[in-house]
């Protein structure tokens, strides 16, 4: 991948301080960076620099980045286009679907969307930045782009039929580096599974993350279908699968969870 450590440290937003947490430190304030909260819009720029360090080498996030006609672009300048689609991307949902986060300096992010919510309005993709988008990317990188809306609208309407407006869809779960085998992965997503099984929802999500799909199969979730993205000589997979609701015990060892690798339909 094109992006680099070094890039990371360059161009990442620093690491700021958790809003929910109180300055005078101790062991209370480390007990609230333990508990999943709700990002505000305030928040979505050091939470997207969480996520584009966690996909940092994801080929899906990077798909619409490295392109041949980014050959010439420096490293500060791919990276700064990965960061620019993450805050899009988290501050639509802070605006219309559910961000959430957990552990110190947004350690764990997982962006949801709800049951009957999307960001394809015209406000929240103007809001987000979205929109702009297009005059952002190369032109490869826009032909991508909608390749991968399309592809991803398409096989969730599909996949999910007259569920499709009534579940809630797991655009995006990523974890810090240092901060992995802690288990925030499986708080995130615990948390709205919770609220799905009480509520009697449907669960969605596609991963490009080979070794995740037998991770959330603990979780409840079924593989159903593979799509691909083909615009490269190695096509990029993604594992749909869909999660029904229901009672269960999870049998997952949240400290086994890698960060989810797949991005977001409208997004």
């Amino acid at each position: 991948m094109a992006k680099t450590k070094s890039a990371i440290a360059t161009l990442s937003m620093p690491k700021m301080a958790d809003p929910s947490l109180s300055t005078s430190g101790g062991a209370t304030d480390l007990a609230q960076a333990e508990q999943v909260r709700v990002i505000s819009r305030d928040e979505h720029e050091a939470a997207a620099a969480s996520l584009a360090e966690a996909f940092a080498d994801d080929e899906v996030a990077m798909y619409f980045v490295n392109t041949p006609d980014t050959e010439t672009w420096s490293e500060e300048k791919r990276w700064g286009m990965h960061l620019k689609i993450m805050r899009c991307i988290v501050l639509a949902h802070c605006i219309s679907g559910l961000a959430l986060t957990v552990g110190p300096n947004y350690a764990a992010v997982a962006l949801w969307m709800p049951p009957g919510k999307n960001m394809d309005d015209n406000d929240t993709m103007k809001d987000s930045g979205l929109l702009e988008l297009e005059k952002r990317l190369s032109k490869e990188g826009n032909c991508r782009f909608e390749e991968f809306i399309t592809l991803l609208h398409k096989t969730k309407t599909k996949v999910l039929a007259e569920k499709d407006n009534d579940s809630w869809y797991l655009v995006y779960i990523g974890t810090r580096n240092e901060a992995r085998k802690r288990g925030y992965a499986r708080m995130l997503i615990e948390y709205v599974t919770r609220q799905a099984d009480a509520e009697g929802h449907t669960c969605y999500l596609e991963s490009s993350n080979q070794k995740n799909p037998a991770i959330y199969e603990r979780f409840g979730f079924t593989m159903v279908e593979q799509i691909h993205l083909k615009r490269t000589c190695k096509w990029v997979d993604l594992d749909i699968m869909v999660r029904k609701p229901g009672p269960r015990e999870s049998s997952c060892d949240p400290r086994n969870i890698a960060h989810h690798g797949q991005t977001a339909e409208t997004a």
